[in-house]
């Protein structure tokens, strides 16, 4: 079965939530996640097989209404981008570090499945809006070439929209900063 991923984002938080609702009483998703974002938007993301999902995303965008923003739908997902999210796990060792960051949060969860699947490279935290006045940003490690390819890709994403903010790839992150990563 194939895994995707869908996210709406919406500038109405009641709504939202009513529209999560919606979307997983109507399809057989499951909720990556559900929340409030800044400045006053709300996302929902889900995941489930690619017509559950697409189902789904539909649904939302029928019941966003007038409140609708943004909606994704990445089928074969890289199954690393779910932990991002949530910031659920911390991979083993750290080499260098790409960050990259973006005014859109659903450029950035495109272009974190691009970068996932671009290199050798391993998902630190992907951080959606939250205490960000609505901005999204991407942190992940691998190798220096590696990283290098992955803030290369995101950079090619966001080529023609003016939404990517900066990208920076450290080569030697300290051990004093891996902590405050995530």
């Amino acid at each position: 079965m194939n895994k995707a991923i869908g996210m709406l984002e919406v500038t109405s938080i009641a709504r939202g939530i009513y529209m999560a609702d919606q979307m997983v009483k109507i399809s057989e998703v499951d909720i990556v996640t559900a929340s409030s974002t800044c400045p006053g938007k709300y996302i929902a993301i889900v995941h489930g097989d690619v017509a559950s999902v697409e189902d789904a995303v539909h649904t939302g965008e029928r019941f966003a209404g007038e409140f609708y923003v943004d909606s994704i739908i990445i089928p074969n997902v890289n199954p690393h981008v779910f932990p991002a999210i949530v910031g659920a796990e911390m991979p083993e060792r750290i080499d260098a570090i790409g960050i990259v960051e973006s005014y859109s949060m659903s450029q950035m969860v495109i272009s974190a499945d691009a970068i996932l699947k671009s290199a050798e490279l391993d998902a630190i935290e992907l951080r959606l809006g939250t205490g960000l006045g609505g901005k999204a940003y991407f942190t992940f490690t691998g190798d220096v070439a590696a990283v290098t390819t992955g803030v290369d890709t995101a950079k090619a994403i966001a080529a023609d929209d003016g939404l990517l903010v900066d990208c920076e790839v450290i080569a030697s992150p300290s051990d004093k900063l891996i902590p405050t990563l995530i």
